[in-house]
């Protein structure tokens, strides 16, 4: 098994796609709990507890689909382990139950020939990196650099301020979907799901080879809902998050594709939007000129295609349920670095 991708647009050679089963909103987290109280949707409550098995099976019909693609494309695919996520699991300082296997993108960081197991904002994700277990065994007898970060205790005392859950300053702690690799330029978005002395601990390991620049201009979490790169030299940009005042200087020669709300076509959820509608331009590109986008988008399919993009259009049901479209259900292990 080949480790090696710098990128988020060439030739895809082989890819872990996650998987719902036994997906569970954690209901013993207390920073989760937190977290999610304070975000901006507020008719439901947060979920806790088992998904609904209609949900995972939909989803499950779903990614067999994406599957079916990727291996139109020749693409190699790997699935991770699950558990029973429902499980209490433990550090010293707390116990949980856990999240699921669906988002791959934000437990490992690969770049080049390196994968990070990233030191998650989530106590109810701290595990999840064993999941990719038996990849991890083939890939390292392969040549693979796979390191962990340093596990954030994520303490209380810590991050809850006021009541409130605020990720501080004190301890490396990013999602690997904070980072948006553009080869040897690494887009770091400081978030409630990244903060900056991960960017700086991040910038440690990889040494003077990577430059990581930070962004700020989105505050919520994960960066591929506001800046997806589908080819070199060509950006999909939240329209309401970035502006040509405030987008990354990297991007300053590139074709920079600005989506408007207006464009979006907002996914059904289930009671509660654990993503919002923007995951709508979350895509994963499988080459150059091909992006994997969901089939309900049909505005921004006709965007990409009078940019002479080729569309594969694939339905991802549960993508606003779930928390994660097409780029967060996927890990590329191995691209092309064209």
């Amino acid at each position: 098994m080949k480790v090696n991708s710098n990128n988020e647009w060439g030739k895809l050679r082989s890819i872990v796609v996650g998987t719902a089963v036994n997906a569970n909103f954690p209901q013993y987290d207390t920073l989760y709990q937190k977290s999610m109280e304070g975000g901006a949707w507020g008719e439901t409550p947060p979920p806790i507890g088992a998904v609904p098995e209609q949900i995972i099976e939909e989803t499950e019909e779903d990614l067999d689909l994406l599957i079916h693609t990727l291996d139109r494309f020749a693409v190699s695919v790997y699935r991770p382990n699950t558990l029973e996520f429902n499980q209490i699991v433990s550090t010293p300082d707390w116990k949980t139950d856990s999240q699921y296997a669906y988002c791959p993108r934000d437990t490992h960081l690969v770049i080049g020939d390196m994968v990070i197991e990233t030191p998650m904002t989530t106590r109810a994700r701290q595990h999840e990196a064993i999941l990719l277990d038996t990849i991890r065994r083939q890939a390292i007898q392969d040549g693979a650099r796979w390191i962990s970060a340093p596990r954030p205790r994520l303490l209380d005392s810590e991050n809850l301020l006021n009541g409130e859950f605020k990720l501080t300053e004190t301890e490396p702690a990013f999602d690997a979907a904070n980072v948006c690799r553009l080869g040897k330029d690494l887009l770091y978005l400081v978030s409630s799901s990244g903060n900056r002395i991960g960017a700086q601990w991040l910038q440690n390991v990889i040494g003077n080879e990577y430059k990581v620049h930070i962004c700020d201009m989105y505050n919520s979490s994960h960066i591929d809902s506001t800046i997806v790169p589908i080819a070199e030299g060509t950006v999909l940009l939240n329209a309401n998050r970035v502006n040509e005042d405030n987008v990354p200087s990297v991007f300053k020669d590139w074709d920079r594709i600005y989506i408007k709300e207006e464009d979006i076509v907002p996914r059904d959820f289930h009671e509660y939007p654990y993503a919002s509608s923007w995951i709508g331009i979350n895509m994963l590109a499988v080459n150059q000129k091909t992006v994997i986008v969901d089939e309900c988008q049909t505005k921004i399919i006709d965007i990409l295609e009078k940019k002479n993009f080729t569309v594969a259009p694939v339905p991802l049901r549960h993508s606003r349920t779930l928390g994660g479209g097409f780029h967060c259900v996927t890990l590329d292990l191995e691209r092309d670095n064209d």
